[in-house]
This record gives C-alpha cells, structure tokens and sequence, in this order.
C-alpha cells in the first residue's frame, strides 16, 4: 500500500513531511535511478505552478535527479498537461511541482512516464520503497541543501513553444476570431500559458486572476470558486459569449454561458460527446465519467445513443478505463476532460476550452444552446474531516446508513460516499429525486461518519 502517492502524486504542506528537503531530494534520487534501471535514459523535463514553495521544491527535486546521474530541463511556470505533452517529446519522465486547486501553502509532485500518462499505482510503489530506503540508509548526502546548492535549471523557452504549437494546433482551421471571453486564471500555471495560446488562436479575451504573488493561487478564484467569473459575466451582459476559469495547475476547467450560468465537466463532456459522434471520432459511442458525474448526464446521453462508464475518481482511473475500452472521451465533473482523439494523456483545461470554443464556432450556437437538454438530479456533497481513513465497511454503523441509502435511492437516485485522495476528508454525495430527500440522507451519512472517524 502506498503511503506517499496518492490519486494524484504526493501532496502535502510544503516544508513538512513528505515535502520537506531531504524527502523531496530522495524522491529525485528515486525517480532517477528507477529511470536509469528500467529505460536506461534519464532525461527529465519538470515544470512548476506559481506557488512560492515551487521553486525551492523544484530545485531539491532537481538536485536527487542530478545525484542519481540524470539529466534535467526545466520548462519554467506551466501547466500540469504541458509536462505530460513535453514527456513525449523525448524524455524519460515529466516531473509538475504543484498542489493543483489546494490552498498555497500546499505543495506536490506530480510524475508522468515518458509516453505522457501519469505512472502506475506499481511503478509508484517501486520508487516509493526506494525513496524510504534511500532516507533510512547511508547513500545520499548527509544534508540534502547542500546537495541542491548547483540544482538549479534555467527555465528552457522553448519548451513552452513546443506545447502553445501543439495547443493551438489542436483547433487550426476553425476561425475562433469573433469570439469574446473573460478568463479566470486563478494565479495559478495558466498565466503564461493562457495569455499565449489565445493570442495566437485570435481568441478576444479579457484576463483576470492573472497576477500571482506564490500566495494567491486559488485564492477566492480560479476553478474551485466558479461563480466569480460566471458572476462577473452576467455584470457585464452582452459582452462575452463565455467565461472560463481553470484551477491552479491548469489540468481543469469550468465555464460561464454568457446568461452568468455555471457549465461544469458534465455538461462539457455532453457537448463534447455529441460532437465527436456527429464526426465519427467518439469511438464506441462511449463516454468514461466517474462516480461523481450525474445522473443527468447518462440520461442525456442515452437519448443521444451514447453509453456512459463509470470509473473511479481521478483522472489518472479515468484515462485507465478509456484506454481499456479505447473510448476517445473521458473526463470528471469537475472539470478534468481527456481528448484521447487529439492525442492528450491527461485532463487539459486549455484544451478543452479551445475545443469548447471550436463547437460553439463551428455550430454557430451559444454555449447554453448546445446543454440546454442536460436536466441535472438534485446533487449535494458534503465532506467530513477525519483522523483517520478507515474502511467503511468495518465500521457497522457507518455501513448500515450506507446501505439503506442505496435501497432508498435505488433506480431513482445514487449514494457514494469515499474518501478523498489527497486530504483527510471523508466525501458524501447524494443525488434523488427531491432536494428533501437528497439533503436527508447526506445529513445521516455524514452524521455517522462524523461519530464514528470524525475530529471534534
């Protein structure tokens, strides 16, 4: 079982255990001489968000990876899928320093495999083995900041060329010119990016939240606040066809209509769907969303004669069940998309947003236009801070609320309740018929689970 990975890579304050310095130098250290021992080839290419910890965690990272003999460039601020993008062009391993949509004070790291896709729960338990004996024994330095004195890596322009090419690539052909947006930022990874890809694609857009100082990274903005921009939208009636606001790392995405109506991942893999079958590249006519997507959308997609699954969340599970099924579309209601027909390895909120765009320019119709028929079941979530992550199923009374919620619920409504993977919460979703009901059974469940694991 691993005890450092998580859905999405280690995650956690930055300073403390596992990102203190001689953790992260050990996670360099491991990462290259598992690249050294499986492929031979140890060049590693790392990007990092706006955080004020990135750079110093960027810099132990790279100063383990030199340690074990490997070769680093760095890409500088950029997104999350720009790393997975850049893996691929000859590279041994993507390294991203950043906590996505998690307050700044968070930090991770993220590592993908030198075809693009994020590595493997076993891959991840080798380097993890690794990295605790590496921090038990006698090989690495005695002081891992002495040991990053000479880590750092001017940031490489070119490789974020390389990824704005492949970006606006992606749309070449359609005119994307009359279209006005306001675009969310978020402080995060998308600054550079964002400004860069619109500008060449011809896209009018307007920026906001494009300031980062390494402590306002999501800070009341960006993808976990999805109002804001939807809010600033409807203030200013007329003038933008759509808002746009992506999290910290840039791996998601959340619209605006021009109405000031939030448009979360379900709808976008609705519009998303409808278009690539109408074009013969929805393969199978299948969809791969999570447990958490609506009800609403398989209803909506059914009509339309595409079948939906259901994988874990993470969109490291959903890539897992596409690639099993070959689907072309996947994606999360929060905003993660994978377009497995434009060759991404990972959700990619600029891409999305550029292939939204594409549809509404193509179709000549307004975003809400093209989800009007998307009728979402009453949905709520509710998290519970726990102290620990035990199994639901061994502790009785959290699993009989469980279990008379899915006889209630069954066939008209459904019941999930996980815990998170990078935060010690326990997640409640509910969806039913009626809010009374959906707002009930959530309360019991939560309820259980905060008697139970709950910290007072």
């Amino acid at each position: 079982m691993r005890m450092l990975f998580g859905t999405d890579g280690i995650r956690g304050v930055a300073g403390d255990p596992p990102l203190d310095r001689a953790t992260v130098f050990a996670v360099g250290a491991a990462l290259g001489r598992h690249l050294k021992a499986q492929h031979g080839d140890t060049r590693v290419v790392i990007g990092q968000d706006t955080r004020e910890s990135s750079a110093w965690i960027a810099e132990s990272l790279t100063g383990g990876l030199q340690w074990a003999g490997a070769r680093v460039r760095s890409a500088g601020v950029v997104t999350t899928p720009a790393v997975a993008f850049l893996a691929r062009g000859g590279f041994a391993a993507g390294v991203v320093i950043s906590a996505s949509h998690n307050p700044w004070t968070d930090n991770g790291i993220k590592i993908f495999g030198h075809d693009g896709y994020k590595l493997t729960d076993e891959t991840e338990e080798k380097i993890e083995g690794d990295i605790f004996a590496l921090l038990h024994g006698n090989d690495v330095p005695a002081s891992a900041a002495q040991a990053t004195e000479a880590a750092a890596v001017g940031t490489d322009a070119a490789l974020l060329k390389q990824y704005l090419g492949w970006l606006a690539g992606n749309v070449a052909g359609t005119p994307l010119r009359s279209l006005r947006v306001l675009v969310d930022c978020a402080h995060g990874a998308a600054t550079p990016v964002a400004h860069e890809v619109f500008r060449a694609c011809g896209i009018q857009a307007e920026f906001t939240c494009d300031q980062p100082n390494g402590r306002n990274i999501n800070e009341n903005c960006g993808a976990l606040h999805p109002k804001k921009v939807a809010e600033s939208v409807a203030q200013r009636r007329g003038i933008f066809d759509l808002g746009i606001t992506f999290d910290g790392d840039a791996d998601r995405v959340l619209f605006s209509d021009r109405e000031g109506r939030v448009v979360n991942g379900d709808a976008i893999l609705l519009l998303a769907a409808r278009d690539m079958k109408a074009r013969a590249r929805l393969q199978g006519d299948t969809v791969v969303a999570t447990t958490m997507s609506n009800m609403g959308l398989e209803v909506a997609l059914g009509r339309s004669g595409i079948r939906m699954l259901r994988a874990p969340v993470g969109d490291k599970y959903v890539l897992e069940e596409m690639q099993r099924t070959g689907a072309t579309l996947g994606g999360e209601q929060s905003g993660h998309i994978i377009f497995r027909d434009g060759d991404s390895t990972t959700g990619d909120g600029l891409l999305t947003a550029l292939r939204v765009m594409e549809v509404m320019a193509r179709s000549g119709k307004a975003l809400h236009e093209l989800v009007a028929d998307l009728k979402v079941f009453p949905q709520t979530i509710k998290n519970v801070r726990v102290r620990e992550k035990k199994p639901f199923e061994q502790l009785p009374e959290i699993a009989v609320k469980i279990r008379a919620a899915e006889r209630e619920l069954h066939g008209s409504g459904r019941v999930v309740v996980r815990y998170s993977g990078t935060e010690a919460l326990a997640r409640v979703m509910v969806e039913a018929e009626s809010e009374d009901k959906m707002r009930r059974i959530t309360d019991e469940i939560a309820g259980a689970i905060q008697e139970a694991l709950g910290i007072s």
